[in-house]
């Protein structure tokens, strides 16, 4: 099985990518809204047909990208039936088994946190992903949403506890740089409800914890309880042309598109001089400057149409996007693969 942990460092929340490596289809869970090029660029990028995004609860603290990826990937919503949520294509109960080759997973419902709260498993018992309800020596706070801090202790330690000791427990969240535990360790070592804490013990800590409620909550719980469709879940792309974020975080777009559209754009080649007249070639109309000069001279490169930086393999041009970006130029992007692909597509 292909395993990712990814981070939207402003939520703090942890989403995962699980795929069978023989059929090469992929599950998220808990994918985050402002994360939706990264996941979709990493999905491109290992080859993987994204067939359903699982939420572990309704989220307050950020709005899930679930609709937004089946718009744009077709992939189905899968959520507690207990949520209350709308918009799902399959509501799920405990016991239920979610099967996807080797990413398969049975649901265990883990409420407390919320009424919906659940907890996804491996089948062999490798892995677990807690959501909210038990987090790296934490517990999800009960405090809004229907919580209930004694329904979450009996959640935990009947849902998740009862997991042999060894099984990884991979959190929601985690405000600490912490990515793994098990269930040895958080049944030792967690403040909260490890060791011989009591029922009365994690209601009285849990309901005294006096936190601010999450700064997104009035944005966040009603988008979410339409599974992320919001007005402005459709804006996947900058309008003027097929831009794609990669995985690393740039703006790339495809050669052939260029060539058809080269008209509408300025083309900056940050080539040096010398590889102009290579076997590789030129684009006719091309603004050369090279890189290490791009800085300097950002002033000269129009302004009334979008920006389109290219070099030998694409990935000096990559930086040159950076360096036009901070110099003011937002509608930009790099020639995906360089004049090694215009070349190979024979442009």
């Amino acid at each position: 099985m292909l395993f990712r942990q990814l981070l939207d460092p402003v939520s703090s929340t942890y989403t995962y990518l699980l795929a069978d490596e023989t059929t090469r289809r992929a599950l998220l869970i808990d994918p985050v809204f402002e994360q939706f090029e990264r996941d979709r660029a990493l999905l491109a990028e290992l080859d993987l047909e994204l067939s359903l995004t699982l939420e572990t609860h309704v989220h307050a603290d950020h709005v899930t990208a679930a609709w937004r990826l089946r718009q744009a990937l077709g992939s189905q919503i899968v959520l507690s039936r207990r949520s209350g949520a709308s918009g799902a294509d399959r509501y799920v109960d405990d016991g239920d088994l979610i099967e996807e080759g080797e990413a398969s997973l049975i649901v265990r419902a883990t409420p407390g946190h919320t009424n919906g709260c659940v907890t996804y498993v491996r089948k062999d018992y490798s892995m677990a992903f807690t959501g909210d309800a038990l987090l790296i020596r934490s517990a999800g706070r009960t405090d809004f949403q229907d919580g209930d801090a004694r329904r979450l202790y009996r959640s935990i330690r009947e849902r998740i506890f009862s997991l042999p000791a060894n099984c990884l427990l991979h959190p929601g969240h985690d405000y600490s740089g912490r990515t793994v535990t098990t269930v040895g360790e958080e049944k030792r070592w967690n403040p909260r409800i490890g060791g011989e804490a009591s029922e009365d013990d994690f209601a009285g800590y849990m309901n005294n914890l006096g936190l601010p409620h999450p700064k997104q909550i009035d944005v966040a719980v009603p988008a979410n309880m339409k599974c992320g469709e919001t007005e402005q879940s459709a804006a996947a792309h900058p309008g003027w042309g097929p831009v794609i974020r990669t995985f690393a975080g740039g703006l790339e777009i495809d050669p052939h598109w260029v060539a058809d559209h080269h008209r509408m754009l300025t083309i900056v080649d940050v080539r040096e001089a010398a590889e102009l007249s290579g076997e590789l070639g030129r684009i006719d109309g091309a603004l050369h400057i090279p890189i290490g000069e791009l800085k300097a001279r950002a002033a000269e490169i129009p302004r009334d149409k979008p920006v389109v930086c290219l070099c030998r393999s694409g990935r000096r041009s990559a930086q040159a996007c950076t360096i036009l970006e901070k110099a003011g130029i937002t509608e930009l992007a790099n020639l995906a693969g360089g004049m090694i692909r215009w070349r190979a597509g024979r442009l």
